[in-house]
């Protein structure tokens, strides 16, 4: 009996019982951060960990003070200020998460965040594919080889704006429908108010309203939508020619009532970002480095349930980083994968999915084939005239891999249900029908598919504990009694690579601006870079004498490691740079105007000492935290 047979009850659980199982498997892949969700990351990106710890209290903070987050904001990099459009702020989802992050804080924000990552990427696309009218199994199948592929699960290692690939399906569903028509069967008439709108119209708003939310995630991850939509589209277009001009007129009717919706909600901020303070051009990361090589596709990293000792060092020695290693998907499933897209040619769903799954992957691969992180620049492959557009140039070649992942997916639930279908019919029963229960042939066809995809079951994601709060840090900014939107020179100064300061301001919510931070900004030229026009030699030196102070077993001895700072030794303090000229500190004090400077140090420590020489005696001093209130 096929699905469409079975009484709409048992349908409707299926809705319900396949997410729930999604949601559990997404509990597991992060038990060890449930374990004490307030303090626990997914290892090892601690840095943008921190980042993204500011990002959502920033929001909360905004919202509970009955109002959207500034798209411009000094809160970080003070007194300059940071453009957040131009930045992975996470606005949308911080805003929602705003009750969570104000009664348990930002870092359960973000453990929340993680788990529905995963399991609301999975539900999104099986409700797509039932929405196609493939089998609940099938779709069921096909959701969680995307919601837990392996280029989620390595995105959610700090990327955690990748990892929300909720809305993708959705939007490549709602455009598919609109400009080449629906890929299943003429459902129900909508009633009401809607069934009499145009559906071109309905569908093209809800567009709209989706890319619109999708912009406040993910911009990146927006285009990397429109590109696959664009894709799925022409594939279809290209099969269905007489199909695809009749829906010219509709599609552009749809397409005029999405752009309006999407300019709408997301117009004032595009202005900001295109048109506003601290704007920005150029890509920020070299071409052809953050891309696949041909053994990414079947190398399994220590994420993975199956991987040996040899394919995790190899994965491990990518040179984008564990986060960026977002190919795998094994040889069991690359050729299960194959023979889908042959029996499901005919199928729109198998024909849209298989060849734009060949083109994202040669996409990926960047502008030059690359081997061990060398590329080959005598061999150009299609994005290298893609990756010149500026608008485009911003995406990283191997976040194609997420969509790719979507692909696969259904591509494989497309081969699944057109093999159970051609097996049906070879059994000669009733036309439409398919064994669900009479026969075992469903069951070998849909253990083939599990068998296929078991290479990339996830084990729970690794998890360490966030840098703690510096005793004495919340009495001293209550001491220090600042005036809201003062801007205070924390040492460690924040840069890309040492983020203590950002999690304890997150934390805290002290201070309510910081000099210095992790962010993209604009450097010589208006060239994006991370940190904008960089560290200054007086922060540098800051955190070095800071470093040089910290017993190599204390507290925040780990954090400066990490940021590669050399920490004491039981022979004495670290030994630190050149000090700077009096004249240029006391320039980029003046530049900074900190109300306050707030050292994280003992009292008898290289930074301590070398501040009170610049500054005088400290106004507060309480446990490790010194103060100079200016």
């Amino acid at each position: 009996m096929r699905d469409g047979a079975l009484p709409r009850p048992v349908l409707r659980r299926a809705g319900l019982v396949v997410p729930a199982c999604y949601l559990a498997a997404a509990l597991v892949v992060t038990w060890r951060m449930w374990a004490d969700p307030a303090s626990r990351y997914a290892a090892p990106n601690a840095g943008d960990a921190d980042l993204f710890s500011w990002y959502l209290r920033y929001a909360a903070t905004a919202v509970s003070h009955g109002q959207l987050p500034a798209l411009v904001t000094s809160a970080m990099n003070a007194p300059v200020g940071v453009n957040l459009m131009w930045n992975t702020s996470l606005l949308l989802p911080g805003v929602l998460l705003t009750p969570v992050t104000l009664l348990l804080g930002p870092q359960v924000s973000l453990v929340v965040l993680t788990t529905a990552g995963f399991a609301g990427s999975a539900s999104a696309l099986f409700l797509v594919l039932r929405r196609w009218q493939l089998s609940t199994a099938a779709a069921a199948l096909a959701g969680a080889l995307y919601g837990f592929s392996p280029a989620l699960l390595h995105s959610a290692v700090g990327h955690y704006n990748l990892l929300l690939a909720i809305l993708p399906p959705l939007i490549i569903d709602a455009g598919v429908r609109l400009a080449a028509g629906p890929l299943y069967p003429a459902g129900r008439e909508a009633g009401g108010w809607a069934g009499r709108v145009p559906a071109s119209v309905r569908t093209g708003a809800w567009l709209g309203l989706l890319v619109a939310a999708q912009l406040f995630i993910s911009e990146e991850l927006a285009l990397i939508t429109a590109l696959t939509g664009v894709l799925a589209v022409v594939a279809l277009a290209a099969a269905r020619p007489a199909a695809a001009v009749r829906r010219i007129l509709p599609a552009a009717a749809g397409l005029v009532v999405g752009g309006a919706v999407t300019l709408a909600l997301a117009g004032p901020a595009l202005w900001a970002q295109f048109r506003g303070p601290l704007v920005q051009h150029g890509a920020l990361y070299p071409p052809d480095y953050y891309v696949n090589e041909p053994s990414g596709f079947v190398t399994p990293s220590a994420y993975l349930f199956f991987h040996t000792a040899g394919s995790a060092s190899s994965a491990a020695g990518y040179h984008g980083g564990l986060t960026e290693y977002l190919a795998y998907l094994g040889w069991p499933l690359i050729i299960v994968l194959a023979l889908a897209a042959v029996v499901s040619w005919r199928r729109p769903a198998g024909l849209a999915a298989a060849s734009t799954l060949v083109m994202l992957v040669i996409f990926s691969f960047g502008g030059h084939p690359q081997t061990g992180g060398v590329p080959d620049p005598a061999v150009s492959l299609p994005w290298h005239w893609i990756e010149e557009h500026q608008l485009l140039s911003s995406i990283l070649p191997d976040r194609l891999s997420i969509l790719a992942a979507g692909a696969a997916a259904v591509l494989l639930a497309a081969g699944i249900d057109e093999v159970a279908g051609r097996l049906a019919a070879r059994r000669r029963l009733p036309a439409g029908d398919r064994p669900a229960s009479a026969g075992q042939v469903p069951a070998v066809v849909l253990t083939v598919a599990v068998l296929a995809c078991l290479p990339l079951l996830p084990r729970p994601l690794p998890a360490e504990t966030t840098t703690p709060l510096p005793h004495g840090w919340s009495a001293t900014f209550t001491a220090l009694h600042l005036p809201a939107g003062a801007a205070v020179l924390v040492v460690p100064v924040p840069t890309n690579i040492l983020t203590a300061a950002m999690r304890w301001q997150a934390d805290t919510e002290q201070p309510s601006a910081l000099v210095g931070g992790y962010f993209i900004g604009p450097g010589a030229g208006g060239q994006a870079y991370i940190g904008g026009y960089g560290v200054s030699p007086t922060a540098w030196y800051l955190d070095q004498l800071w470093a040089a102070g910290l017993p190599r077993a204390g507290t925040f001895a780990g954090a400066a490691l990490a940021a590669g700072l050399p920490v004491a030794t039981p022979a004495g303090p670290a030994s630190v740079g050149k000090v700077p000229a009096r004249s240029q500190v006391r320039a980029a004090l003046a530049a900074w105007h900190p109300a306050a400077v707030v050292a994280v140090t003992a009292a008898s420590s290289p930074l301590a000492s070398y501040l009170v020489e610049l500054l005088g005696p400290p106004t507060i001093q309480s446990g490790t935290v010194i103060a100079w209130r200016r």
